[in-house]
């Protein structure tokens, strides 16, 4: 296992759909197993393949929850419904995102309060969670990385404008920028105390 450099915003294949997991093999469970320690590494709540710089459409994560799913995961070659988000603005306390490849910014989204996830496990098994709240958020914020969307695509108004001058100011949207995870210095600030609803995925 390895702690793998996360891309930055910039990055063509975190903006660009991700391909299918043909095979389970010795590689892909190497991939997910340094994907898992990098997401530890970066006390992320989750983590999609493309975040470092692989276009599969795998992601882990890890976060406790009140739906009976397993807190801690991968899936592999998802597919994920999820209800409407609610009408009117996110609350700029209560539904504020964070993204590992993005570093360091947080911005309000609203999300659907419900999302049911299918794909295989690690075994090649079909797995079926059904899941609501943080969790849920979490699902569509890693699923959207497989599509080639960051959360900071989706944001709208003012939140969308802070977005684009924080990416500009931090001279992010090319090519080639990285960060590494248990090395730099978090950009988040967390530690072993942050609640994980407060963690970046």
């Amino acid at each position: 296992m390895a702690v793998r450099p996360v891309v930055i915003t910039g990055e063509p294949v975190l903006h660009q759909r991700s391909r299918p997991v043909e095979v389970i093999d010795d590689e892909v469970r190497s991939l997910v197993a340094d994907m898992y320690e990098t997401m530890d590494a970066a006390r992320g709540v989750g983590l999609a393949a493309p975040q470092v710089g692989v276009g599969l459409r795998i992601f882990t994560w890890q976060l406790a929850n009140d739906d009976a799913i397993p807190p801690r995961g991968v899936v592999i070659n998802p597919y994920l419904t999820s209800s409407k988000p609610p009408p009117g603005d996110p609350d700029p306390h209560d539904e504020v995102e964070g993204c590992l490849s993005v570093p360091g910014e947080s911005f309000p989204l609203r999300r659907g309060e419900t999302a049911v996830l299918t794909g295989l496990d690690l075994e090649g098994r079909e797995l079926r969670y059904e899941a609501t709240g943080w969790f849920a958020r979490m699902l569509q914020h890693e699923y959207d990385h497989l599509n080639g969307f960051l959360y900071v695509d989706r944001l709208g108004g003012k939140w969308a404008k802070k977005a684009k001058k924080a990416v500009a100011a931090h001279g992010w949207g090319t090519p080639g920028l990285t960060w590494m995870p248990g090395e730099d210095r978090d950009p988040f600030g967390h530690d072993d105390d942050t609640p994980e609803e407060e963690r970046a995925d």
